[in-house]
């Protein structure tokens, strides 16, 4: 079995909404364990492929490293302390608007209703409409439209009220 980062992107999105909560994949040359607990912190534990080429062997050591960081180091707030962070529930593509050639959900200055959509995460092909959970005003978009997020990574801070 080989398995290359996108696949392991794609995986860690697929089981992020999921109740499972550690899932091992094993194999002769490859062996990939993924735990979630209640902190929201996915640890990601990945061995190299013995046999594989190095292109493929490459990945899964970045993965882990690449993994475990995204949710313990998050970005420092620029703003107010009581601005809340609308984070992403899982790996995938943010996308600010509905289509292309659609305006975006909000930007900055918009006043939001809890419920409100205000972003698409796509994964694997399905897109997740982000709703924030607050009442209150955009101040800042973190994000790039197009730009691939991990989870937990913040996307839109909120000032709630």
């Amino acid at each position: 079995m080989s398995i290359d980062f996108q696949e392991i992107r794609e995986l860690l999105a697929a089981i992020a909404p999921t109740d499972i909560t550690e899932l091992s994949l094993k194999s002769e040359a490859f062996e990939l364990t993924v735990k979630k607990g209640h902190s929201s912190v996915m640890p990601l534990a990945a061995a190299a492929p013995a046999v594989a080429p190095v292109p493929v062997a490459a990945p899964p050591p970045a993965a882990a490293a690449a993994a475990a960081p995204v949710v313990d180091t998050a970005p420092t707030p620029t703003g107010d302390p009581k601005w809340v962070d609308i984070t992403s529930p899982m790996v995938g593509t943010f996308y600010r608007s509905p289509a292309p050639d659609e305006a975006p959900f909000v930007n900055m200055g918009d006043r939001v209703a809890t419920g409100q959509t205000v972003c698409i995460i796509e994964a694997m092909k399905l897109m997740n409409e982000i709703d924030v959970e607050i009442s209150g005003q955009i101040m800042e978009i973190l994000v790039e439209n197009g730009e691939p997020v991990e989870f937990g990574q913040p996307l839109m801070r909120v000032n709630p009220g």
